[in-house]
């Protein structure tokens, strides 16, 4: 049995680094390098832009965060952005379909 694979090009790119200044600002999810500090090591997490409610300030927020205790980042906190990564976008090259069974395998039960 042989299979044919596509020839159709792939993009594995690495996603690039960017400031902060210029990731969305829309409440949409960004992945985020923040700076190593006197809390911790370096580290990602993601985040969106949100502006409380009640006292009106902005900032980056920890997509994980509890609503009782939330994770706010400031842009200084942060190294670099990156976007997420798409889920409609192909993964894998897409594969042939199988050729149909011969007639001696058409149930399967030639061994």
């Amino acid at each position: 049995m042989s299979r044919q694979l596509s020839t159709a090009p792939v993009n594995l790119a690495k996603p690039e680094q960017a400031p902060i200044a210029t990731a969305p600002r829309d409440g949409s999810l960004v992945r985020v390098a923040l700076w190593a500090s006197e809390q911790g090591p370096a580290e990602f997490d993601t985040v969106r832009w949100a502006r409380s409610a009640t006292s009106g300030e902005e900032g980056w927020v920890a997509f994980d965060s509890d609503p009782d205790a939330r994770i706010v980042y400031s842009d200084n906190e942060i190294a670099y952005w990156l976007p997420l990564p798409s889920q409609t976008t192909a993964r894998r090259p897409e594969q042939a379909p199988m050729s149909p069974a011969g007639p001696d395998e058409s149930d399967g039960s030639a061994i």
